[in-house]
């Protein structure tokens, strides 16, 4: 049983149940707890996948989601950006003008601050999600995954933000 490194990941995408039930995610932020709390002490690594630049989500309400995860503990957290796709009720709200992508460097001060808010310990397995070419509708710049990650390494040094810095959780307390 201890020969291999097992991880579970959970989409969280954002810890505020009205976001959750605006992207249609079919669970609250009370499901994914208990399934926190259900593989904890089980030997398994416990990641999360986080959308940045949710609709009508505020920076504030990324950054209390990055409080969320560091409260309960987790060993792992995969960021993504929210890019706009052919074919989904995005494309259709992009196009209507009702939403509007993050730009670059706004996302990049934001993985910056919600970096700084996460444990050391919890593991980065990424700052950044892999649009297909051929289904990109926007942001172009989420094609320049290094570039993207250049600079938030450079942000990160230039505002003197490490990951933790500012992290206020008491791991297991909100469990």
């Amino acid at each position: 049983a201890g020969r291999h490194l097992v991880w579970i990941e959970y989409g969280l995408q954002s810890a505020h149940d009205r976001t959750l039930a605006r992207i249609n995610r079919g669970h609250d932020f009370a499901c994914f707890r208990n399934a926190v709390i259900a593989t904890r002490n089980r030997g398994i690594n416990i990641c999360a996948h986080v959308i940045l630049g949710l609709p009508r989500e505020s920076r504030q309400e990324m950054l209390e989601t990055a409080d969320a995860i560091a409260d309960l503990g987790l060993d792992g957290v995969k960021l993504h950006l929210l890019y706009v796709v052919r074919g989904t009720p995005m494309a259709a709200l992009y196009r209507a003008g009702r939403y509007r992508c993050l730009r670059q460097k706004e996302y990049a001060d934001i993985v910056c601050e919600f970096i700084a808010r996460i444990p050391e310990s919890m593991v980065v397995q990424r700052l950044t999600g892999d649009p297909h070419p051929d289904e990109l509708i926007a942001p172009a710049w989420s094609l320049h995954k290094r570039e993207t990650r250049d600079l938030i390494h450079r942000r990160l040094a230039e505002k003197n933000i490490w990951q933790g810095k500012q992290c206020r959780a008491r791991p297991g307390i909100s469990v």
